[in-house]
C-alpha cells in the first residue's frame, strides 16, 4: 500500500516535513521494488531508508534539545526502539529472509503514528524556540570565518 502524504502529517516545521516526506518516498520505493521482485533494489532501499531515517532522528533530537523539549529523552528512546526493530529486519534480510512486505507494513504504520502522536507533541516547543532565535547582528556576522580570512 502506497503512502500518500496528507496535510494531517505536516508538523508545520518545513525541514522536518521535508525529511518526513523523504522517508515516505523511501517506503514507497520499497513497495515498488517489492512489486518488481527486485531483491537487489529492495536491499538498497532498505539500507538507504535506514541511513536517512537515522540522520533524521539525530536532526530531530538536536532540535528538541536546543528547544529544551522536556520529553526529549523519552522521544529519543522511541527512536532507539525503532532502530533496534529495523536492525532486526536488516539482519533477517542478510540471512535470506524475505522481509520486504513485513518491513514495508511496519514502516508505513510506524511513521504515520509517530508523526501524528510523538512528533506532534514537540512541535509547539520547537516552533516557539525557532521564533525566539535572534538573527545575528551585522557585527556578529563580520566576525566569522569570512572576515578572518579576508578581513
Amino acid at each position: 500500500m502506497t503512502i500518500t502524504w496528507t496535510p494531517d502529517l505536516n508538523t508545520g516545521i518545513d525541514i522536518i516535513d521535508h525529511q518526513h516526506r523523504r522517508i515516505v518516498d523511501f517506503i514507497n520505493d520499497l513497495e515498488a521494488a517489492q512489486v518488481l521482485g527486485d531483491k537487489k533494489q529492495i536491499r538498497q532501499v532498505i539500507y538507504d531508508c535506514v541511513d536517512y531515517t537515522l540522520s533524521h532522528f539525530a536532526f530531530e533530537e538536536s532540535m528538541q534539545e536546543e528547544a529544551g523539549y522536556q520529553y526529549c529523552k523519552p522521544h529519543k528512546k522511541v527512536h532507539e526502539l525503532f532502530t533496534r526493530k529495523v536492525t532486526e529486519y536488516q539482519e533477517r534480510m542478510e540471512l535470506g529472509d524475505d522481509v520486504a512486505e513485513e518491513l514495508h507494513a511496519m514502516l508505513a504504520r510506524w511513521l504515520v503514528n509517530h508523526i501524528k502522536r510523538d512528533d506532534a507533541d514537540y512541535v509547539s516547543v520547537v516552533k516557539a524556540n525557532m521564533k525566539t532565535e535572534t538573527p545575528p547582528t551585522e557585527a556578529k556576522k563580520q566576525t566569522g570565518w569570512f572576515r578572518k580570512l579576508f578581513g
